[in-house]
């Protein structure tokens, strides 16, 4: 690698390695350390790649680590807005002392009019656009092309921050993505369910087809003082935000925090734009998660079913204590033979109602025609005991009988499929308990 190195050391090109796993720059060239302005390798030497080059708090949503192989370069174009560079750039991987690195070739492709200082006037405003458009339609989901246009769109304005809000069902408003460079707090957790009180002179400008530019926060402590409450401890002292439209109805906003004085209507300008792209991903969204929702929901009862229960499993934690409740509906197949079956339906219905709402909060699956289930983690064995006697007293109230075979163990260490044995095992127990009380023999 040191040999390598070297060999970079006086190339034209910019050239970069990065620890793929740790994100740590090992090395620039002297062409990339005087674009960025830095002195020395040991500046950059150990700082995330994606702080240093991008000025992003996180690792870069078009970032291709993933894709590079050894001895083979990837490559590909990009508009680097911090340099305010169009680059061709060479990507591949190498593997050296146990460690993996990304080694990056960069081009200068920007036009002479570029180079000569001609950047991101109005003029090219439309260029990039496309650019910031052309890089978010590449991301495989709708999720990531928003991320990936909040990153491009936040390093091209030079903002500290921007974000997305969305109105929910209640009228609140709840940050939803956001973007920030480096050595910027994220505030997306503490930016949910705002009353609408809060924002409420902002909508009442943008149902007047009115923007928000704020320069200087100051400004508005006197006459809104409850916006600048929230404004002022996120450190913001100037801002651009626009109204997001589906079919003219206002659904949220977006806008950066701290652009360039100089470059507030451009910033607006941009986000206008921009945000016909931004509803159309979140509509695209919204469908891909309604599919998704039905591709993991028994149509019957409103119950995951067994590809909701195996990622529900794959996200409980090993040492999470867990409680597995297996149940089987007595006499759907009598009442199916003797009723119908919009009667055994029904009778599915009711027994999931009982069973999710003894187990509300936890997970509850329908896995077979007259079988449900109840996971719980992270549940103490006292409380799966009560739910248990609670779900055999509630039954009646349901007009359903159910067998139900339930176990707790202290960690999930153990495969879960014996643990679903075990518990379907002690339902057929109980289920058979159930018959010979009862006097009845299930051959007829």
């Amino acid at each position: 690698m040191e040999k390598l190195c070297k060999f970079f050391e006086n190339l034209d090109e910019f050239v970069y390695v990065a620890d793929i796993d740790t994100y740590e720059i090992v090395y620039m060239n002297r062409k990339t350390l005087d674009e960025y302005g830095y002195s020395s390798l040991d500046e950059v030497k150990g700082k995330k790649c994606y702080e240093v080059l991008q000025k992003s708090a996180t690792p870069c949503t078009i970032c291709n680590n993933a894709m590079l192989e050894e001895g083979r370069f990837k490559e590909w174009r990009y508009f680097n807005p911090l340099l305010n560079k169009h680059l061709l750039l060479k990507d591949t991987m190498m593997q050296d002392n146990g460690r993996r690195y990304r080694i990056e070739l960069a081009l200068d492709a920007t036009t002479e009019e570029v180079k000569n200082g001609m950047i991101r006037e109005y003029q090219n405003l439309e260029e990039i656009v496309n650019e910031g458009l052309r890089l978010a339609l590449r991301a495989p989901m709708p999720d990531d092309s928003i991320n990936v246009l909040l990153e491009y769109i936040g390093k091209e304005l030079d903002c500290e921050r921007i974000y997305i809000f969305e109105k929910d069902d209640r009228g609140y408003d709840n940050n939803t993505y956001e973007w920030c460079t480096s050595g910027v707090e994220p505030q997306i957790q503490n930016l949910k369910n705002l009353s609408p009180d809060v924002c409420e002179s902002w909508y009442h400008n943008f149902s007047h087809d009115k923007n928000i530019m704020i320069e200087y926060l100051e400004d508005i402590k006197d006459s809104n003082r409850m916006l600048y409450n929230v404004l002022a401890p996120q450190n913001i002292h100037s801002l651009a935000v626009v109204p997001l439209y589906d079919d003219g109805k206002i659904i949220g906003f977006y806008g950066v925090d701290n652009p360039p004085a100089r470059s507030l209507e451009y910033s607006t300008n941009m986000l206008k734009i921009m945000g016909h792209f931004i509803v159309s991903a979140l509509k695209r969204r919204d469908l891909v998660k309604e599919l998704e929702t039905m591709g993991m929901t028994d149509q019957l009862t409103k119950l995951g079913n067994r590809f909701a229960m195996d990622r529900y499993i794959s996200e409980i934690r090993p040492e999470s204590s867990i409680g597995a409740v297996y149940c089987d509906i007595t006499g759907l197949k009598r009442v199916n033979d003797s009723q119908g079956h919009i009667a055994g339906d029904n009778l599915i219905i009711r027994a999931s109602q009982c069973l999710a709402r003894t187990f509300d909060g936890y997970g509850v699956f329908r896995i077979g025609g007259d079988e449900l289930l109840a996971l719980c983690p992270g549940i103490s064995e006292h409380d799966m005991t009560a739910l248990v006697e609670k779900l055999r007293t509630d039954m009646p109230d349901y007009n359903v009988i159910m067998a139900v075979g339930a176990i707790w163990r202290s960690s999930n260490k153990e495969s879960m499929d014996r643990l679903l044995s075990e518990s379907e095992k002690l339902m057929y127990e109980d289920k058979a308990r159930y018959y010979a009380n009862a006097n009845i023999d299930r051959r007829r």
